[in-house]
C-alpha cells in the first residue's frame, strides 16, 4: 500500500460554506419533478385560498345571527370548506414529501457515483466514516428543506400576504397593532436562528467523526477483541459521541431560543388586537363580527408566520448538510476518458526520441523513464528506470517502504509522477485514458480486498459475462474450486462482510482468480502469495507462470522463492533501483539482493 497519504497535487479542499451547496446543491435533483412541484404549489394556493376564506364565511354567520337571518346554507359552505381545504391539504402534503424522497435520492445517487469516482488521493485524506456519513445523515437534513423548509416559507409568506391585505380591508388600525407585536418577536427570532447554519454544520461534522470511529472499530472487531482493547476503543467512541452531543445540545440551546421569542411576539399581537379591537368595538368603529374575523386571521397570521420561522430553522440546519454534501461534489472527479499528464508534471524524453524496445524489437509491456514521486512528504520512487517485456513475470523485491506498492499505483495512474515517463506499449500513460489504460490491466492489491456478497459477485466485478464454466475454471486454476464446492449454493455462497467468512489466503486467491478472469494482457500483483500456505504457494507460482505465457506480470514480492524463477528481478531501496537481473546473478552480484535472500535462506 502506499507509504503515505497526501498525495501531489491533491485537489484543493472548498472550505465549508464556500463550495457550491446550499439550495443550489438540489437544483439540478428537481428539474424532473418540475410537473409535481408545479401541482403541489397549485395545491398550495388552493389551500391558501380556501383558508383565507373561512373567516369571512365565519363573519357571515356571525352577522347573520345578529340580524337573525337563516344560516343553514352558510354553515354547509363553512364545513364544506374545512373539509375540502383539508383534503386539498392531505394530497398536497403526500406529493410533496414524495417530491422530497425523490429529490434525496437524487442527491445520494449523485453523491454515491462521485465519491467512487473521487481521485485515490482523496481515499488517502479522508476517513470512510465521514464520506458514509454524508452520503446517509446529511442527505436525509435535505428532506427538511424541502419539505418543513423552503416550501413551507413559499406557502407561509403566500398565506401572509392574503392574510395581510384582507386584515387591512377590515381594519388597518388592527393590522398595525398585531404587526407591531408580531414583528418584534419574528425579527428576534430570525436574528437567534442565523445562528443555526454553522452549528449544525458543526454538528454534522463531529457526527461524521463519530461515524468513523465506528466504522473503524467495527471493521475490525477481530483485532480489538483479541488485544482486549474493547474498553479503550469504546472510550474513544464515547469521546466522539459526547463531541457529537455537545455540538448538538448547542443546535438544540439555539433552537429552543426561538420558538419562546416567536411566542412573545405572538402574545403580544393578541394583546394589542384585543386591546384595541375592544377600544373599537366600543365606539363603534367596528363591529362584533369584524372583531372576530380579525381574530382568526390573526390567528391565519400567526401560524404561517411561526411556520416560516421553524422552516427558516429547518432551512439552516439542511443548509449546513448541504454545504458538507457541496464539499465532496465540489472536488473535481478523476478523469477517465481525458488526456494528458498532470499540470505540474515534468516529462522525459529519451534521448533517441523513441520508447525502449523488447528484445524482439517490439515495444516493451510497461516501461519506466527517470520517473519520480513522493506523496508530498520526500521523494518516494527517485529516477526509477527499467522495462518490463510483452510476456514473462517481471519481479519487483525490496525492503519495506522501498516504494514497490507505489510503483504498481503509478502504472494505474491512481497518482501520476512527479517526473520522467511511464509508457505501456510503447505510448506515454498520460495519452491514454485511464478507462483505456485500465483496460490493458488487472490488478490485486496488497490486502486482496473481497466485496461483501457471494463468490460469484466477487468474480464478475470486472468481467460481468463471464459464464459459470469460466468461473470454475479459474478457481481451478487458483486451487480454489473447493471454495465453491462446500456447501449447496456453489459459487452463491455468500463470502461475509470484507470475505470475513474466507480464511486470509482464500481471500487472496478469490482476488488473484478475480484479475486472471479478465482479458487484461498486463497483470499487477502485490504480495500475491504473502497469506499462502506452502502448497498453494506452489499451486499459484505454477500458475503464474503458465499465465505469463501469454501475459506480461508485475509481481510485487517479499517471499524470494515465489518470483525467483522470474524472468527479471528488480531490487529497490529507497526509491531507487539498485540491482536488476535473474535470481541467481542478483545472488551473486548484488549485496542488497543477497541480503534478502539471505535472510530467507535461499542462499548461504
Amino acid at each position: 500500500m502506499p507509504e503515505a497519504a497526501p498525495a501531489p497535487g491533491a485537489p484543493p479542499h472548498p472550505v465549508a460554506g464556500q463550495e457550491p451547496g446550499g439550495p443550489r446543491v438540489l437544483l439540478p435533483h428537481l428539474r424532473g419533478f418540475a410537473g409535481r412541484l408545479i401541482a403541489v404549489m397549485v395545491l398550495s394556493l388552493v389551500t391558501v385560498v380556501g383558508a383565507l376564506a373561512q373567516p369571512l364565511v365565519i363573519r357571515m354567520v356571525v352577522d347573520a345571527l345578529a340580524d337573525s337571518e337563516p344560516i343553514k346554507g352558510l354553515v354547509a359552505a363553512l364545513v364544506a370548506l374545512v373539509l375540502g381545504v383539508a383534503a386539498v391539504n392531505a394530497v398536497r402534503d403526500f406529493w410533496l414529501q414524495r417530491v422530497a424522497e425523490g429529490a434525496v435520492r437524487a442527491v445520494r445517487t449523485r453523491l454515491t457515483a462521485h465519491l467512487l469516482r473521487l481521485p485515490v488521493a482523496e481515499y488517502d485524506l479522508r476517513r470512510s466514516g465521514d464520506l458514509l456519513s454524508r452520503v446517509s445523515a446529511d442527505t436525509t437534513l435535505l428532506r427538511n428543506v424541502l419539505t418543513t423548509g423552503v416550501f413551507d416559507l413559499v406557502t407561509g409568506a403566500v398565506t401572509v400576504l392574503g392574510a395581510a391585505v384582507v386584515m387591512a380591508l377590515l381594519d388597518p388600525l388592527l393590522l398595525a397593532a398585531a404587526g407591531l407585536g408580531l414583528g418584534l418577536g419574528m425579527l428576534c427570532s430570525l436574528i437567534a436562528a442565523r445562528w443555526i447554519r454553522p452549528l449544525s454544520e458543526r454538528a454534522q461534522a463531529r457526527l461524521g467523526e463519530m461515524t468513523s470511529e465506528v466504522e473503524r472499530a467495527v471493521s475490525a472487531a477481530r483485532t480489538i477483541r483479541a488485544a482486549g482493547a474493547e474498553e479503550r476503543e469504546s472510550r474513544a467512541i464515547a469521546d466522539r459521541a459526547r463531541l457529537a452531543y455537545e455540538a448538538g445540545v448547542r443546535v438544540a440551546r439555539v433552537r429552543a431560543a426561538v420558538s419562546p421569542l416567536s411566542m412573545l411576539g405572538t402574545q403580544g399581537a393578541f394583546l394589542l388586537v384585543l386591546g384595541v379591537g375592544g377600544a373599537r368595538v366600543a365606539s363603534g368603529a367596528i363591529g362584533v363580527g369584524d372583531l372576530i374575523a380579525f381574530v382568526l386571521y390573526v390567528f391565519y397570521l400567526v401560524s404561517p408566520l411561526t411556520q416560516a420561522v421553524n422552516a427558516y430553522v429547518q432551512v439552516q440546519t439542511g443548509l449546513g448538510a448541504a454545504s458538507r454534501i457541496g464539499e465532496i461534489l465540489a472536488i473535481p472527479a478523476e478523469d477517465l476518458h481525458g488526456r494528458g499528464p498532470a499540470p505540474d508534471r515534468a516529462v522525459r524524453t529519451p534521448a533517441n526520441g523513441a520508447a525502449a524496445e523488447g528484445a524482439d524489437g517490439a515495444p516493451a509491456a510497461v516501461e519506466f523513464d527517470a520517473v519520480s514521486f513522493d506523496y508530498g512528504a520526500g521523494p518516494v520512487l527517485d529516477e526509477v528506470s527499467f522495462t518490463a517485456p510483452h510476456g514473462g513475470v517481471t519481479a519487483i523485491v525490496g525492503p519495506s517502504g522501498a516504494g514497490k506498492s507505489t510503483l504498481l499505483a503509478l502504472v494505474e495512474r491512481f497518482y501520476d509522477p512527479r517526473s520522467g515517463t511511464i509508457r505501456a506499449d510503447g505510448v506515454d500513460v498520460t495519452e491514454l485514458s485511464r478507462s483505456q489504460l485500465r483496460s490493458k490491466l488487472a490488478y490485486v492489491e496488497q490486502e486482496a480486498p473481497v466485496l461483501a456478497g457471494t463468490i460469484r459477485d466477487n468474480l464478475l466485478l470486472a468481467t460481468p459475462d463471464a459464464t459459470r464454466e469460466e468461473l470454475l475454471a479459474v478457481l481451478d486454476t487458483v486451487n480454489l474450486r473447493g471454495l465453491a464446492e462446500r456447501t449447496s449454493k456453489g459459487l452463491d455462497a455468500e463470502v461475509g462482510d470484507a470475505g470475513v467468512r474466507l480464511s486470509g489466503g482464500e481471500r487472496q486467491r478469490l482476488a488473484l482468480a478475480r484479475a486472471l478472469l479478465t482479458d487484461a494482457p498486463i497483470l499487477l500483483l502485490d504480495e500475491p502469495t504473502s497469506q499462502l500456505d506452502a502448497n498453494n504457494e506452489a499451486a499459484l507460482r505454477d500458475a503464474i507462470a503458465a499465465v505469463s505465457r501469454q501475459r506480461t506480470l508485475l509481481v510485487v514480492a517479499h517471499r524470494l522463492s515465489t518470483v525467483a524463477d522470474a524472468d527479471q528481478i528488480l531490487v529497490l531501496d529507497s526509491g531507487r533501483v539498485v540491482g536488476q537481473g535473474r535470481h541467481h546473478d542478483l545472488a551473486r552480484e548484488n549485496a542488497a539482493y543477497h541480503e534478502l535472500a539471505a535472510r530467507q535462506l535461499l542462499v548461504t
